[in-house]
């Protein structure tokens, strides 16, 4: 979960919506400087499901006793995280073996880059071991993708990397703009066709839950883009779970509209 602090209280945004709207941010991605990317459906599938392993905590979220918010996910422990990020491979390879794929190559990319779990030596054997696991499903999985006629060519190391990397830039843009920010965010390692390069974000017109904000340099195929998602909005804290689940059960819901444009 998401948390966007605001003045009528905290909107809470489901791990699911924000991959719905990473997958609306690949959709509208690609031009002559960043390029296209291909398989372009499955790739479009995996960023809008690439938090499908959180569904069911989604449905029963727990409670943070020292914030009296629901946990947003970076308050989860090791073990919560990868219990999440296990099953999430298994939810995800029914929509397909592309998609389950680059779930999968999404949540130990996550380990590779945010390496905070190493300094605990408990959550390194936790993590190395759920490591050990994805690395041997993804392995099966291309080798079954490479003997697919269709999807061949789409296992190049240089492919999946490139896709990996877009997924991984879809879910950071859509994570600063559900937490909302106050004037400039940057989300580097975001691929080009000539390598990497870093996008600054700047907030330009925030009105209730509508915010524009120009994007530098602009990797949409199109001249503006606009994204609508969804929220909860708590206006009290708790201390009872229950309550705060049917309080996040009931008619509290908030469309969230957001307009890119180039700075």
């Amino acid at each position: 979960m998401l948390h966007r602090l605001t003045k009528q209280g905290l909107i809470c945004i489901t791990q699911p919506n924000h991959a719905w709207l990473s997958g609306q941010l690949a959709q509208a991605w690609g031009n002559e400087h960043f390029g296209q990317f291909a398989p372009k459906k499955e790739v479009c599938f995996g960023a809008e499901q690439h938090d499908i392993g959180w569904l069911f905590w989604e449905q029963a979220p727990t409670l943070n006793p020292q914030t009296g918010y629901p946990y947003k996910f970076t308050e989860l422990s090791t073990q919560e995280h990868i219990n999440i990020w296990s099953g999430a491979k298994h939810l995800a390879l029914p929509l397909g073996r592309y998609v389950a794929l680059l779930v999968s190559l999404h949540g130990t990319g996550l380990y590779e880059r945010f390496t905070t779990w190493q300094n605990s030596q408990t959550s390194s054997q936790i993590v190395q071991d759920f490591l050990k696991r994805e690395y041997a499903f993804q392995e099966q999985l291309i080798g079954f993708l490479k003997n697919d006629p269709y999807y061949t060519a789409y296992t190049t190391s240089e492919v999946i990397e490139h896709n990996k990397k877009l997924v991984a830039t879809c879910d950071a843009l859509s994570i600063i703009l559900c937490q909302g920010f106050t004037s400039e965010a940057q989300v580097s390692q975001v691929p080009t066709i000539n390598g990497e390069i870093t996008l600054k974000l700047t907030l330009q017109e925030v009105k209730d839950n509508y915010h524009q904000v120009a994007v530098s340099p602009w990797p949409f195929q199109q001249s503006e883009v606009d994204l609508v998602y969804e929220g909860r909005l708590l206006q009290q804290t708790f201390s009872d779970e229950k309550a705060m689940r049917e309080a996040l059960m009931a008619d509290c819901a908030v469309t969230l509209r957001t307009t890119l444009k180039p700075e």
